[in-house]
């Protein structure tokens, strides 16, 4: 007869290729958009096009995955990991080989479309496979740590290798390196056990809106959450560059700060998994929350690039706890056959946002300067802080 102890490794010993193979399939896919991001914007230029076209280009990037986020929950609901994450990476194939053949604004902008699409229908699809891969909380912040772990490394991986090759061998060799990722995604799904689909509605059923979900106070406060903290990735990289001018800062030492927030976020990501079982979820998420907070509210008293560096590096240890918090949290508090929708909403309103907040940051920015934004966000990551003490979490385990 097996202890619990001993159920639990064999339990962890056996979802462990299946977790690797989620990790890489979503790194494939957002190291694809991620080269594509920087890519596609460069090649718009080259051709000689202006900065709207640009602006128009990486729109496209929030635009499609904001619009196809229920369809692609739904279907995640209905069929399980494989059928989403195929389309997602043929989505990504058919943009990398498009911007390949055919480079001009039109099909640059098809190709961004294509790849932010593929993305993001694949993020849900893993997002809401990886929860299942858990019998208790604490795994379940476990494998989201990991989970976590793939946009930081597809982030530093995808430009690299786009930077590398544009450079050397153009952009057409750019794309087709970057077409790659996605066929190593198909490749590495094949690892993932299948999942039986779900049964079909009764004839006559009534159907039920995603936004019903929005009915459920946890998961209303956790899409507000999780906004929040997207916005609060996009101030930063916005206004950063625009505080350190007022203060005098030259690119070298504005590069001194990124890189200090991009060093922490990714140490606390790689850490965060070995300890997540040991973590109360409900301490982690208001802690990183009022952690961000704080560090929003001092970033604009200090001028010394050693020190804004020292808030960025805060700053990355506070957003890299917190997705892993939001995600087992909007698991735990969706029911399991619309945990996919649950994602869609969450997936939906941070692209949206990702489209529409460069701007409103732009107007703040330029009529009140750079402090205001920070300040701001502080409020916003304050409430959000009240927010998530309101969560009604289950029992931890």
């Amino acid at each position: 007869m097996h202890s619990p102890v001993a159920d639990t490794r064999e339990r962890a010993h056996g979802m462990r290729p299946a977790l690797a193979a989620m990790v890489a399939c979503q790194v494939g896919l957002h190291a694809c958009v991620q080269g594509v991001r920087l890519a596609a914007p460069l090649n718009v230029l080259r051709l000689g096009h202006s900065a709207w076209s640009v602006g128009l280009v990486m729109t496209m990037f929030a635009l499609f995955p904001a619009l196809l986020a229920l369809p692609a929950g739904r279907l995640a609901d209905r069929r399980g990991y494989h059928l989403p994450v195929r389309l997602g990476a043929l989505c990504s194939l058919g943009g990398t080989l498009l911007a390949a053949a055919l480079q001009n604004r039109f099909t640059l902008c098809a190709a961004a479309a294509l790849c932010g699409a593929g993305a993001g229908f694949g993020m849900i699809a893993i997002q809401r496979s990886a929860s299942r891969l858990a019998r208790s909380d604490g795994e379940r912040l476990r494998v989201f740590s990991w989970i976590a772990l793939a946009p930081a490394l597809a982030g530093l991986f995808g430009p690299m290798l786009a930077g590398f090759l544009i450079d050397r061998a153009g952009f057409s060799a750019a794309f087709l390196a970057l077409a790659l990722l996605p066929v190593a995604t198909l490749l590495a799904a094949q690892a993932v056990p299948r999942e039986a689909p779900r049964p079909a509605p009764a004839p006559g059923a009534r159907k039920t809106s995603a936004w019903n979900l929005l009915r459920l106070a946890s998961v209303r406060r956790l899409v507000f959450i999780s906004w929040v903290v997207s916005v609060s990735w996009d101030v930063h990289g916005f206004a950063l560059p625009l505080l350190g001018v007022e203060r005098g800062l030259n690119a070298s030492a504005l590069g001194l700060v990124l890189a200090a927030y991009a060093v922490a976020s990714m140490t606390v990501r790689l850490l965060m998994p070995l300890v997540a079982g040991r973590l109360s979820r409900r301490a982690l998420l208001c802690g990183a929350l009022l952690l961000t907070c704080a560090v929003f509210a001092a970033y604009p008293l200090f001028h010394s690039a050693w020190a804004m560096a020292a808030c960025a590096a805060i700053l990355g240890i506070g957003l890299g706890l917190v997705q892993p918090a939001i995600l087992a949290t909007l698991h735990d508090a969706t029911p399991p056959e619309r945990q996919g929708e649950a994602l869609a909403l969450r997936s939906m309103t941070l692209h949206a946002s990702m489209a529409v907040m460069p701007l409103v940051f732009g107007a703040i920015g330029t009529g009140a300067g750079a402090a205001i934004l920070f300040w701001l966000m502080a409020g916003a990551l304050g409430l959000g802080s009240l927010q998530a003490r309101a969560i009604r979490f289950h029992r931890e385990g």
